[in-house]
């Protein structure tokens, strides 16, 4: 409860900050409008007093002539006398010309896109993801990206999805749990960075197109050399090769399931599973956290509850293969543990 209310609070948080962010880059496309409105109110202020020096019309100093010529842009009267000489007559005429076709236009185009950012639905998505560190890119929304999103936002994972089909009814789903998704081509490097891939901690890649996923994971390594890439890979043996040659933790989707891909994102070490009679198992390494519901328990109870199997326990430099039932965990101990995808996700999910 209190690790969803804090979930909770979190995106609220990234969601005013967004917003912020958003405001922000709509502020600087009202550049434009707004140098040449001011560009227009000074130049004619000097422009105002020369002439009105010139021709013997009463004024004051150059503020006043701005002044003068600020108010009547916006139809005011300037509280005193209309001027005799034409070229000064003009300016009232002229000066709100200008006012409404430059600021106005540019205000109208602002107001109706800061009030109705659902018609800048990509701009606003990439703002929220541009809020988020430490987090989970995941590339792709298919039958297996779905499966994963929605396990990693179980987990409480920070998470920023990049989607180049927006048909997919998947989309409309995972944005409805707050998750941002850029409708748009990962392959390109803005793209990835809209998703802030050099703050992300994880990228999974989990379309169906294995060279569009290794174009990707490459592409955010360049971007973000520290980044841990996850990539779905239907190839057996090249998924092996990808793990030597590059580091990636490439999984075959024919033998994976989400769970694992997402414990994997979530930066847990996780091996590549193998069958046994038809059963996928893993090996796995975890960090006893303190709010654990097995910390302060035995090996057997976890065992028991989790129907895992643990194969190594380590505390203070100090291991042991195959501990006893009776051992006893603690908050920061580590333990090697064996087990199928559904019950590798439930304790690294448990464990926080």
């Amino acid at each position: 409860m209190r690790r969803k209310k804090s979930a909770i609070k979190n995106n609220r948080m990234r969601q005013i900050q967004a917003a912020l962010r958003d405001t922000n880059i709509l502020l600087r496309e009202f550049r434009a409008p707004l140098f040449w409105f001011s560009f227009a109110i000074l130049g004619g202020g000097f422009l105002y007093e020369y002439l009105a020096r010139q021709y013997n019309e009463p004024i004051g100093s150059l503020i006043e002539a701005i002044y003068i010529v600020l108010t009547i842009t916006f139809l005011q009267p300037p509280n005193r006398d209309f001027p005799s000489h034409l070229f000064l007559q003009l300016f009232h005429f002229i000066m709100p010309v200008i006012g409404l076709i430059v600021l106005a236009q540019g205000l109208a185009d602002f107001g109706s896109l800061f009030f109705n950012r659902k018609s800048r639905n990509k701009e606003w998505e990439m703002a929220v993801a541009s809020t988020l560190q430490n987090h989970v890119v995941l590339v792709g929304l298919g039958h297996l990206g779905y499966r994963v999103a929605l396990k990693l936002h179980e987990i409480g994972e920070p998470l920023a999805v990049i989607e180049f089909n927006t048909d997919a009814d998947a989309v409309t789903i995972i944005k409805k749990i707050g998750v941002p998704v850029i409708h748009d081509d990962a392959t390109r490097p803005t793209i990835l960075e809209s998703a802030n891939i050099k703050k992300a901690r994880a990228i999974v890649l989990a379309t169906q197109n294995d060279a569009l996923n290794l174009q990707v994971a490459l592409k955010a390594r360049t971007l973000n050399p520290d980044i841990q890439v996850v990539i779905r890979i239907f190839d057996d043996d090249f998924a092996h090769a990808l793990h030597d040659q590059f580091g990636f933790i490439a999984l075959s989707a024919t033998e994976m399931a989400a769970p694992v891909f997402a414990a994997a994102a979530s930066g847990s070490d996780i091996t590549h599973p193998i069958s046994v009679e038809g059963q996928l198992l893993s090996l796995a390494r975890l960090t006893i956290s303190a709010n654990a519901p097995f910390s302060n328990k035995t090996v057997g109870y976890l065992e028991d509850n989790y129907h895992l199997s643990i194969v190594l326990h380590r505390r203070d430099g100090s291991s042991e293969m195959h501990p006893k039932d009776v051992t006893p965990l603690q908050k920061g101990d580590v333990i090697a543990i064996l087990g199928g995808p559904e019950q590798l996700n439930r304790i690294l999910q448990d464990n926080g």
